[in-house]
């Protein structure tokens, strides 16, 4: 359960970690099943665990006044799930977070995390370039939100992530998108007509 935590931290750090190292991880991870549908984060709760999905897809989303929902993020294996502000910062999250398929999860909580982060110091390299790729990867989106169209983001969305289409529904792959059902239909078929 916890060999693919562990390949994950060494894909981004420059020194494996030892066998101490690995067991603490172990030792400090703790596994959970999250059934489809089911809430790993509720709006307005405090964000009190960080997630590595081990299996299984989750999607990060707020809802708005009329009841529609807004994908923020769609999670698959070696994916964090975590609300990062509401982590670091214990306020309330803005957010829901749920499983879009039965997953397996190794969860840790905050004060867990900077006592590892204490005793283990590479995996401050870890969350270094994890931050880096997330802030990349959000100015990306944001970018690509307020100047592609929408056949744009679709295409980078399936050159950047084509397993994402198998996994999630079009309405989810829509709503993360920015655009509507109909919207996305009219783009795929264009695109399958090229």
């Amino acid at each position: 359960m916890h060999d693919s935590l562990i390949k994950y931290i060494n894909s981004y750090t420059s020194t494996p970690l030892i066998d101490s190292e690995v067991e603490l991880i172990k030792n400090i991870f703790v596994h959970k099943k999250i059934r489809k549908k089911q809430y790993f984060l509720q709006e307005g709760q405090v964000c009190k665990f960080s997630a590595f999905i081990v299996k299984g897809a989750m999607r990060q989303y707020t809802v708005d006044d009329k009841g529609v929902e807004h994908i923020v993020r769609l999670l698959i294996e070696n994916w964090l799930a975590v609300d990062r502000e509401s982590f670091v910062m214990l306020t309330p999250s803005v957010y829901n977070i749920d499983a879009w398929e039965d997953t397996d999860v190794l969860i840790i909580t905050k004060s867990d995390s900077i006592d590892l982060f204490n005793q283990i110091p590479v995996l401050t390299q870890w969350r270094q370039s994890l931050d880096e790729h997330h802030a990349f990867a959000a100015q990306k989106r944001l970018s690509a939100s307020i100047s592609f169209s929408a056949e744009k983001r679709y295409a980078d969305f399936i050159n950047t992530y084509p397993e994402f289409l198998q996994r999630f529904p079009q309405h989810m792959i829509a709503s993360y998108l920015g655009i509507t059902k109909e919207t996305l239909s009219r783009v795929r078929h264009q695109a399958a007509k090229k």
